[in-house]
């Protein structure tokens, strides 16, 4: 297994699309490993505002099959291409872990806090993933948001997707794609 140090792991992520990804995926210790990793993130109020869905082997082709039918019913006229398309998005990584924000209504952490600690998880996730010589890339699209998918994969009223992380072993290298210079975005404030 080839890790890497923290620097060199922040400085090298990229996202590997999950059209790139196949087996092998990650096993289940590396997976729980990848989890530890994940969860340590700013957390105002000791909340735990996240938590993960696997969706692994057939049930990714069961919630594509799923997809293809919502989408068909969120717009009738859709193009047979974008239908497949929805069938496959879960069929090429041979993981995805949905990173589920579980937000508390009128606790005294606010609930913007709540849901970017469960975005800090998506991240740490995919630098778990990459430490650990796997690929990775966070997506969301129509069927984070969707409350009919959202009551097929279990979550209650107070959850929400912030990221399906597809995961497994990159099919081909990615480029590196050019990144903001900082300096460009570093400002100085004064009184």
């Amino acid at each position: 297994m080839r890790t890497l140090s923290a620097l060199q792991a922040l400085d090298q992520r990229r996202s590997v699309p999950s059209m790139q990804l196949g087996e092998p995926g990650p096993d289940e210790a590396t997976l729980l490993r990848m989890l530890a990793s994940a969860v340590r993130v700013p957390d105002h109020g000791k909340l735990v505002p996240f938590r993960f869905l696997r969706i692994a082997g057939d049930a990714r082709h069961a919630l594509g099959a799923f997809l293809a039918e919502r989408a068909l019913q969120r717009d009738p006229q859709a193009a047979p291409h974008q239908i497949d398309k929805d069938r496959q998005r879960f069929s090429h990584a041979p993981l995805v872990v949905a990173v589920v924000a579980r937000l508390q209504a009128g606790h005294k952490v606010p609930e913007q806090e709540q849901l970017l600690s469960a975005g800090c998880v998506c991240f740490a996730l995919l630098q778990a993933a990459q430490a650990l010589g796997f690929g990775a890339q966070w997506l969301t699209a129509w069927m984070a948001y969707d409350p009919e998918v959202a009551r097929v994969l279990g979550l209650a009223g107070h959850e929400r997707v912030v990221g399906f992380v597809h995961i497994g072993t990159p099919l081909q290298d990615v480029p590196e794609r050019e990144r903001p210079d900082p300096r460009t975005l570093l400002a100085d404030w004064a009184p």
